[in-house]
């Protein structure tokens, strides 16, 4: 993920304020500090505001009953592509959207990270509709384990102890809770999977496309087979979206918007804030989604259960506390080394 756009310079750090009339010094923080400053505020406030929409998306999807999982995600992915269409118009970006469907190295991409969100919205939509919301924010909390899997399988990267040890907490969670569900959590597991997928994915593609221009090409790959989908739920008398007055239109309507904006605020922290901080407030999503599953849906939790999550969430505590440190060391060794220049 991107650093911040702005950092303070050397003599920014150094200097202790600014020089006023007469030689004293200005008790005022230099202007590069305060743009950092607001820019980490800024940051924050973006992140919190993604992942808190997607923390509460269930309650969404919950007021859209009737409507089935399929319905859902197909006028998400419509109503998406007329939101992000109009989002290319204002910012004039049709040159941009082109050029990325020119670029075999970011259309490619684009296509595989498609089907695999696809994939992972329809099974969270399916978990949540049928009272399966825990398990749905067990996916998300899984998910930092399944990307730490990832840079070992795909990358080839070498993980550090602290890291194997919470690879190794998160399977043996994964066997108290197969155990306590009496099968395997495959939604979670397919939510972990087909999302930090989805994430090395994009990270593949990197900066060569933008939030808005990913979304619109996403939503235009998946736009056939929604169109398809709502046809054959027309037909066979199964679609909701004009059978039970304008509020529920105007609901799946909405979806393009829900599925837009928390996006863009993600883009947005993610330009401002450190890799660290991000990577910290990921969790706040799964915490609420579970909350929401417990305290609104009345979802049951078995002490077995409780004990299967607890040992996840010791996976998400050892994991945090080596990024921690080794985020503190790298900080030391850079300072050391520009001490050294």
């Amino acid at each position: 993920m991107p650093t911040p756009d702005r950092s303070p310079s050397p003599a920014a750090l150094s200097a202790p304020g600014t020089a006023a009339p007469g030689g004293s010094p200005s008790k005022r923080p230099p202007a590069d500090l305060k743009a950092v400053d607001t820019d980490t505020t800024a940051g924050i406030v973006f992140g919190i505001g993604a992942y808190g929409l997607w923390g509460l998306m269930p309650l969404y999807f919950f007021l859209l009953q009737p409507a089935g999982a399929v319905e859902i995600v197909a006028n998400r992915v419509l109503w998406s592509l007329l939101f992000c269409a109009l989002l290319i118009t204002i910012t004039r970006s049709w040159r941009v959207l082109g050029a990325a469907f020119r670029n075999r190295t970011v259309i490619f991409p684009l296509i595989i990270a498609a089907v695999l969100i696809a994939v992972n919205w329809l099974t969270y939509v399916y978990g949540v509709t049928t009272g399966q919301a825990v398990e749905a924010s067990l996916g998300y909390f899984i998910n930092p384990l399944v990307s730490v899997l990832l840079g070992v399988v795909v990358l080839k990267e070498r993980l550090r102890p602290l890291q194997w040890a919470a690879v190794g907490i998160g399977f043996i969670a994964v066997g108290v809770l197969t155990v306590s569900y009496g099968k395997l959590p495959w939604i979670a597991l397919t939510l972990a999977l087909s999302f930090g997928l989805y994430g090395f994915v994009k990270k593949r593609v990197g900066p060569r496309a933008d939030a808005i221009t990913s979304l619109t090409v996403e939503t235009i790959v998946l736009a056939p087979v929604a169109a398809a989908a709502m046809v054959i739920l027309a037909l066979t008398g199964a679609a909701t979206l004009a059978a039970h007055g304008p509020s529920h239109f105007w609901l799946l309507a909405a979806s393009g918007i829900i599925t837009a904006v928390p996006l863009l605020f993600f883009g947005a922290s993610a330009r401002r804030l450190p890799m660290t901080t991000i990577g910290l407030l990921q969790y706040f999503a799964p915490v609420l989604q579970f909350i929401v599953a417990l305290a609104v849906f009345h979802e049951p939790m078995t002490t077995d259960r409780w004990i299967g999550f607890g040992v996840v969430w010791l996976a998400l505590l050892v994991l945090t506390v080596d990024m921690l440190l080794t985020t503190r060391k790298n900080a030391v060794t850079r300072k050391l080394a520009r001490a050294a220049a």
